[in-house]
């Protein structure tokens, strides 16, 4: 099952992120979890990493804590060796879009190829400035 961060304002999609399947994003917190935090899962980036996926949302106020976990986040991962991409999708986008990791923070992409934690932090900003809230879809 495919997960998709999206705002809606009423009924309309007004941004949104494919992050590929709830698996894809549990890899990504797995990660982070692995790589960045204490023994305590959600003791650094508890917006990230204490978040239920399951049909919730991010707050605008989340989302403003969620963009200073992503920064610290990225610039800690752009210091970390790369990991080969997944087997499936992940690795087919990486293929055709000739993605060539230099750091672990190329490693996490979207369905289109693009940097997953660039892409959040996007639709971040994107609630706060609409003032609506990013839902798990």
């Amino acid at each position: 099952m495919g997960l998709y961060l999206c705002i809606f304002e009423d009924d309309e999609d007004i941004g949104g992120v494919d992050v590929g399947a709830y698996s894809d994003f549990g890899r990504f917190r797995d990660t982070v979890g692995e790589r960045l935090e204490a023994k305590l899962a959600g003791s650094r980036f508890p917006t990230l990493m204490l978040h239920s996926d399951c049909d919730g949302q991010w707050t605008c106020e989340e989302c403003k804590l969620l963009i200073a976990e992503l920064d610290s986040i990225a610039a800690e991962f752009k210091g970390i060796p790369p990991v080969a991409f997944p087997a499936g999708w992940q690795q087919s986008v990486a293929d055709r879009e000739n993605l060539v990791p230099k750091s672990l923070y190329d490693c996490f992409i979207d369905v289109d190829g693009e940097h997953l934690i660039e892409r959040i932090r996007w639709l971040c900003t994107l609630a706060i400035e609409s003032q609506l809230p990013i839902s798990f879809q």
